[in-house]
């Protein structure tokens, strides 16, 4: 069966990438805030694993997830590479909201603790990330995965390096 999970995520802006040229030019908590206004989507990731960008502020994000039968384990339960996943874009993404045009970032390292399974039918987690610190070419960030209750279900850490957009970009 070749078909999209159905989930409660929403997509507003569609799925795609945002263009490379307004990465450049613009800040990441400004490319953020139009992503969720729908001026630009989210990413084919967000539709695959069903989960997207829920709010952004300076140094914080709210992603929210709906884990389906698709990302079950051979045991039953969710793979922990999706809790990974979605932990990943919270905590990258509130360091991508301190970045000032022409800056750009990627994730160094991540490490995530799993303290309780999740299983499909759980309804939508929500998973919040917080800027700890943010240097010049460093940041490091904090995440929190909670079920519909407030239950903590994962947490994480994060550090990201900081570069000029120009070195991120390949030139041909």
């Amino acid at each position: 069966m070749n078909s999209a999970p159905v989930s409660a995520i929403e997509f507003p802006g569609g799925i795609g990438l945002v263009p490379l040229a307004d990465l450049a030019t613009r800040g990441g908590l400004e490319v953020l805030q139009a992503m969720l206004r729908g001026e630009y989507p989210a990413p084919p990731i967000s539709r695959t694993l069903s989960f997207n960008l829920y709010e952004a502020e300076l140094n914080r994000v709210i992603f929210k997830g709906e884990p389906l039968q698709e990302h079950l384990n051979p045991l039953g339960g969710i793979h922990g590479g999706w809790i990974a996943t979605l932990m990943d874009s919270a905590l990258a993404c509130c360091v991508m909201t301190t970045l000032k045009p022409g800056e750009a970032y990627t994730t160094v390292e991540f490490k995530v603790n799993l303290v309780r399974p999740l299983t499909a039918g759980m309804g939508v987690v929500t998973c919040e990330g917080k800027v700890v610190h943010r240097g010049k070419t460093l940041a490091t960030s904090e995440a929190f995965l909670r079920d519909q209750n407030g239950k903590l279900l994962a947490h994480g850490t994060e550090t990201c390096a900081i570069f000029p957009f120009d070195s991120f970009v390949r030139r041909g």
